[in-house]
């Protein structure tokens, strides 16, 4: 890819000096009085000029690209899924999107749809919190259910993947080397040359357009070339990683199959498609060079992949849908984990960003079991809110009282009376509903306003500190909240600072302390936890005191941690494990605290409650 950028800059500094040569040497010598001529300093200056015009230009890109997956999503003319009630096909996709999202332990992206009839989605953001899946119209309304968990998956494959930063800086820096284009586009445009005067440099001003124009499209062939070169082998990848994660090959081959016998088959129509093409599921737009240019295998050869006896033959017509799963009972699953249930560490860190058919079916059986009145609160912006601020109400009468009182004055018109209406609410929740739940209210967090957001977290704090001290359920809620939506309110993203974990001991001694002391109904010793966990780390690292442990020293040591290269990141999961499950078992608030932990060092970690 390197060579490609490289090869596109040297071939469009060379061709616009070509340009510039050729603009000297006809020059009209008769309108001025100097002659200029062409020498190396001008070589140079225009060789200047066109880095600087690209790194600008790639910089402006990447800065509007700020918004994350929302802002491609809406550039897209995507409109957001928020309650999709009486609308089977939104209500399905959402459902999918939101059982892929718990059952890998991600937070549930937005969901929008993109108003094409070609069948095409995407996945799009810098991080799992500020991500984004954009479902194209004919997508919806032409696969059935096992085909669009199949596309879905296979999006949620880029998401674990790491692929949508790097597509994201890609579009930056391809905007650049295509800057050339834009301008040339602009000078030859109605709007420019018809209020420019009639004078004979105006023909010359539209030459120099054409020429912009021409060397622009070398840039726009070596972005297709670079795109295609980094996209293709991803997609192979991710249609594996969708087959391993639904175990149902035929629902991501069938969706390949209906895209190959649908008459738009993938492509859309949207002026923008041309720089997203690269992060969508199929190819998205039409090239002339056969196969040269294009970001996505053939359809062909995808499904010879996925099934190797294919038999050659695209759908023409929509299958009909899977018969549905039968409701589970609502309590299914969550005994085992508020009691406490063994745990395999080193299966519990293969499943991250490798989650298993199982925790599909639990993430199923899951939503199936939350009442209908918090699932309902977690797709409305108001509701999502008081539900967030129901987890955080003490269970002190008089310490309620004040919370809700503060509320009542300070949060914002409506929420405090869709919190009022959740507490009267029956039945309850069970355990184990509270992470699913604050992940599927995400979507809806995301759309508040800056002044909302900074309001929401306000009222947070507030009522964390109600009691005089911070519980470590309560922290949790409010790390969650707070990584996810300073991602999109604070445009805050990690960067990798440390490549060895001994570079961040100070913080993973932080880090087992606070959960070798976390759980004390277990009968081992706060010290014999922690040193499980510093041996599988193999640093030399002790036990701190409860007493000199903070939660604002967790939060910095949850904030250097997550600068720690991804490849390290795994064993450090290991070492939260070991030191939690010292006895062999996990209870509720040890799973809870080793999720917020996974959560926040961006290593999504799938449910434990039936998946280990």
């Amino acid at each position: 890819m390197l060579f490609l950028f490289a090869l596109a800059v040297i071939s469009l500094a060379l061709l616009t000096n070509g340009l510039v040569y050729l603009l000297v040497k006809f020059q009209d010598t008769t309108s001025t009085a100097v002659d200029f001529r062409y020498t190396w300093e001008i070589f140079w200056a225009v060789n200047i000029a066109i880095l600087v015009l690209i790194a600008i230009a790639s910089l402006i890109r990447l800065i509007a690209l700020r918004g994350g997956g929302a802002s491609i999503a809406e550039l897209m003319g995507g409109e957001l899924v928020i309650d999709p009630k009486g609308d089977f096909n939104r209500r399905k996709l959402l459902n999918v999107v939101e059982e892929m999202a718990i059952a890998s332990g991600t937070p549930v992206p937005s969901v929008y749809i993109i108003p094409e009839q070609g069948i095409n989605a995407f996945a799009a953001g810098y991080s799992p919190g500020d991500a984004v899946i954009g479902v194209t119209q004919g997508a919806v309304d032409h696969l059935n259910r096992d085909e669009l968990q199949g596309v879905v998956a296979h999006e949620f494959s880029h998401i674990f993947n790491g692929d949508m930063r790097l597509n994201i800086r890609l579009m930056g820096v391809l905007y650049g080397i295509l800057m050339l284009y834009l301008i040339g586009r602009m000078i030859v445009s109605p709007s420019h040359h018809v209020a420019a005067s009639r004078d004979r440099s105006h023909a010359a001003v539209i030459a120099v357009g054409i020429g912009l124009m021409a060397i622009g499209a070398i840039g726009q062939f070596f972005g297709n070339l670079i795109k295609a070169a980094v996209s293709r082998q991803r997609e192979f990848l991710a249609d594996a990683s969708a087959v391993q994660f639904t175990r149902n090959a035929d629902g991501i081959a069938d969706a390949l199959k209906r895209i190959g016998g649908y008459e738009p088959g993938s492509i859309l129509e949207h002026p923008e498609s041309a720089e997203i093409s690269h992060l969508f599921f199929s190819q998205g737009i039409t090239f002339s060079f056969s196969g040269l240019m294009t970001t996505h295998p053939p359809l062909e050869e995808r499904i010879r992949r996925i099934q190797p006896g294919w038999d050659e033959k695209f759908l023409w017509e929509k299958t009909p849908e899977p018969a549905g799963m039968a409701p589970p009972d609502s309590a299914m699953g969550f005994a085992g984990v508020s009691g406490g249930v063994p745990i395999d560490a080193d299966q519990v860190v293969s499943q991250i960003g490798n989650p298993e058919p199982s925790q599909v079916l639990f993430a199923q059986q899951l939503i199936a079991s939350i009442p209908d009145v918090f699932s309902d609160a977690a797709h409305d912006p108001y509701t999502a809110r008081s539900l967030v601020y129901l987890f955080l109400l003490s269970g002190d009468a008089e310490v309620r009282t004040e919370q809700l009182t503060h509320l009542k004055d300070e949060a914002d018109l409506g929420v405090y009376d869709a919190l009022a209406k959740l507490i009267l609410s029956e039945p309850k929740l069970e355990t184990g509903m509270k992470l699913p739940l604050l992940e599927m209210a995400y979507p809806m967090l995301r759309q508040l306003s800056y002044k909302q957001y900074k309001l929401f977290m306000a009222n947070m704090d507030v009522l964390i500190r109600a009691d005089g001290r911070v519980g470590l359920s309560e922290w949790a809620v409010q790390k969650m909240m707070s990584k996810h939506l300073e991602e999109v309110f604070e445009a805050k993203h990690s960067v990798v600072k440390y490549n060895k974990l001994k570079q961040v001991q100070d913080a993973c001694q932080i880090l087992l302390s606070l959960l070798a002391h976390c759980d004390r109904e277990s009968n081992i010793p706060s010290a014999d936890a922690f040193n499980k966990g510093a041996e599988t780390l193999e640093l030399d690292i002790q036990l701190q005191e409860k007493a000199a442990l903070s939660f604002k020293a967790m939060n910095k040591a949850l904030e250097k941690l997550n600068s720690l290269h991804p490849l390290r990141k795994p064993k450090l999961i290991k070492a939260c494990i070991a030191t939690v499950s010292a006895d062999n078992m996990i209870s509720h608030i040890e799973l809870e605290l080793l999720r917020t932990v996974a959560d926040c060092l961006e290593c999504p970690m799938p449910p434990l409650g039936n998946a280990v």
